[in-house]
């Protein structure tokens, strides 16, 4: 990337002089309606801010270098009296593994990139949720970086880009897949972030870098055109500094596509004005939560977490909250999660569909495509295959369902046993909710603080694997501090398709209590 031309003090734009750091979709809308700065010195003030902190975090793997005409065509249609899409002129960034027309996908990994001895796989199309993002006006700075094959939930430390750094804690584990994309948020070189998650690389990387994500609920949000690791799985959802900017955000992502069937799902489900229309100071008052426990997972949090989700519990008994102790209890859901061998704490069930998803991702790459097969895929990337004894993904030969998809990725797989899962979970969550009258639950996300960036340890989540079979929305928000400055988040978790909901309490929570604070940025 080249380095652009740097202003002498990049955090300011305009007349108005206002930060550029933590600077929120409402604040960028009223001063493009105010004539305080133009879209186009908003993006010139990101690429600069870009080009100073980048170097240090490595959040971005490409630059958009229509990012700055993208920005001049909003001022100009704006200057016109045209009608503009809900994010027109917003700074934005896009995970690399979502296709966007013009970059390669290569999903972190070195195999998937020309320029270090692989093929590159360029999309004919973009995914539909970049797609949705252009049409709200929404200015796409660049792509971000991801661990290969988005395999893990804690970093992006194997990537042919090399390592992401958590710019909230940079001695600490930034959280993956989407490293990237909440770094970028993380350090204001954007506004708004896309994520993707198949087991906590929406929740983990915005916990660890003390931001808010949605993972929304399965089928809500369009998947196509996205490297999968499980269509079963896999959801889209956005990483942004405050909950509002999140929630406008799902707005633009939400919806059905005839290009990912389970969309359909989806319809009718849209809150009537969209998920910014219950997000108030008093949306907590006489919620019903229900509390971290053994009935949910047999895992206990350590000391100092239990200590900062004891003092969480205060702040949402004081916005009227009725919480609820251990609702699962007795209920059997903490007996479903079964971590695949060797992985000590994943549930990969799910992902036994990969190489058939692999291949219908292919498809729509389109007819130039490299790679137009499944075959193909694996035969590029067999010096590093990703299914091996040694590979990312080396422990899917485990999943008692998948030999059979990798024998024939073009005969639609047999998930009974992941589907009589699902329903198992789905099953008790409701009948839990149900009989405790429960609006939701809310849990940190983390039972102990991140470990050091290069540790062989993991991030110890409260919830992956759990919502990401079932299929339910979570939001979480920044929630203070440990003593060593390493983020705490709470995550609040609901029924399907309840992400306004959501949003609310958390919104309402980050109003009463101010938790998150802007980081220091190294250059």
């Amino acid at each position: 990337m080249s380095k652009a031309a740097t202003t002498k003090d990049p955090r300011t734009i305009g007349q108005a002089g206002l930060n550029l750091v933590e600077l929120t979709v409402e604040q960028v809308q009223a001063a493009f309606e105010s004539g305080a700065f133009t879209a186009e010195a908003l993006v010139r003030a990101c690429l600069d801010w870009i080009a100073t902190h980048n170097p240090k975090y490595n959040a971005f793997i490409f630059l958009n270098p229509d990012a700055l005409d993208d920005a001049r065509t909003i001022d100009r249609r704006r200057a016109a009296g045209e009608k503009l899409g809900p994010l027109a002129g917003v700074p934005v960034v896009v995970k690399d593994p979502m296709d966007m027309v013009g970059f390669p996908t290569t999903a972190g990994w070195s195999l998937l990139y020309s320029k270090t001895g692989g093929v590159d796989l360029m999309p004919a199309t973009d995914s539909p949720v970049v797609a949705r993002m252009r049409a709200a006006g929404a200015v796409i700075l660049g792509k971000t970086n991801v661990p290969v094959l988005s395999h893990s939930g804690s970093h992006a430390n194997d990537s042919w880009a090399g390592p992401t750094l958590n710019v909230a804690m940079p001695d600490r584990l930034p959280g993956g897949s989407s490293a990237g994309t909440a770094a970028s948020v993380a350090a204001s070189m954007a506004v708004l972030g896309l994520a993707e998650e198949t087991g906590g690389s929406i929740q983990n990387p915005a916990s660890a870098q003390d931001l808010v994500g949605i993972k929304p609920t399965i089928g809500l949000v369009p998947n196509a055109g996205v490297v999968p690791l499980s269509a079963n799985r896999d959801v889209v959802g956005p990483i942004a500094r405050c909950v509002r900017d999140a929630a406008l955000c799902l707005d633009v992502l939400a919806g059905y596509t005839a290009e990912d069937p389970k969309t359909l799902a989806g319809v009718g489900r849209k809150p009537k004005g969209g998920y910014t229309s219950k997000l108030s100071a008093d949306a907590l008052q006489g919620k019903r939560l229900g509390l971290y426990g053994p009935g949910w997972r047999k895992q206990p949090l350590s000391e100092e977490a239990a200590t900062l989700y004891a003092r969480a519990r205060k702040e949402l008994e004081a916005q009227g909250a009725v919480l609820v102790e251990d609702p699962f209890a007795g209920s059997g859901f903490a007996d479903l999660r079964k971590p695949t061998p060797p992985l000590p704490n994943f549930d990969a069930r799910g992902l036994e569909s990969i190489p058939y998803d692999v291949q219908k991702y292919l498809e729509r790459l389109g007819p130039n495509a490299a790679l137009k097969t499944f075959a193909e895929f694996a035969k590029a990337t067999a010096k590093e295959s990703a299914f091996g004894e040694k590979g990312v993904l080396g422990f899917m030969p485990n999943l008692p369902q998948f030999a059979a998809v990798l024998a024939d990725p073009s005969k639609p797989p047999d998930l009974s046993e992941f589907i009589a899962l699902k329903e198992a979970y789905l099953n008790i969550f409701e009948e839990v909710f149900a009989r405790e009258r429960l609006d939701a639950v809310v849990f940190p996300q983390m039972r102990e603080e991140l470990p050091l960036l290069h540790s062989k340890e993991t991030i110890q989540e409260t919830t992956v694997g759990e919502i990401n079979i079932a299929g339910l929305p979570g939001v979480n928000v920044p929630a203070g501090y440990y003593r060593s400055g390493s983020p705490f988040s709470l995550i609040f978790v609901g029924q399907l398709w309840s992400e306004a909901d959501l949003l609310a309490y958390a919104f309402a929570y980050e109003r009463a209590t101010k938790h998150r604070r802007a980081p220091t940025l190294d250059a």
